[in-house]
């Protein structure tokens, strides 16, 4: 069984910053692409950056300058800093995975969802 703890969560002011954890736990023999995606409610859930085991990143367009994907393979963990954050960007913030527990099939593991607001 596999599972991605998401922290770092909250309320924050507009031109504010915070720093989102995902870790994956469990039978976890390779972790191959990790990234985060947000959703606010009647809307689908879009990609916010994604990062490969090699390290190469992608970001949307609406977040590129501002928030950083990294990633830990030694803790199996995925980092967000977001910096100057916009009401725009108050959603339902969601780490994904693409995890093999034997080494030849690779499955997409979600998170639960942690709600990030800005707002003054």
């Amino acid at each position: 069984q596999v599972q991605l703890v998401e922290s770092g969560g909250g309320l924050v002011q507009p031109g504010g910053s915070l720093r989102l954890s995902c870790a994956a736990s469990g039978s976890i023999f390779s972790i191959s692409a990790m990234g985060w995606y947000r959703q606010v409610p009647g809307k689908q859930r879009e990609l916010v950056a994604v990062i490969t085991s090699v390290g190469s990143t992608n970001y949307a367009d609406s977040v590129k300058g501002r928030f950083t994907i990294s990633r830990d393979n030694a803790k199996n963990t995925v980092y967000l800093q977001m910096n100057s954050l916009k009401p725009e960007d108050t959603a339902v913030y969601y780490c994904n995975a693409s995890i093999s527990s034997d080494g030849a099939s690779y499955a997409p593991y979600w998170s639960q969802g942690t709600q990030v607001t800005v707002s003054a």
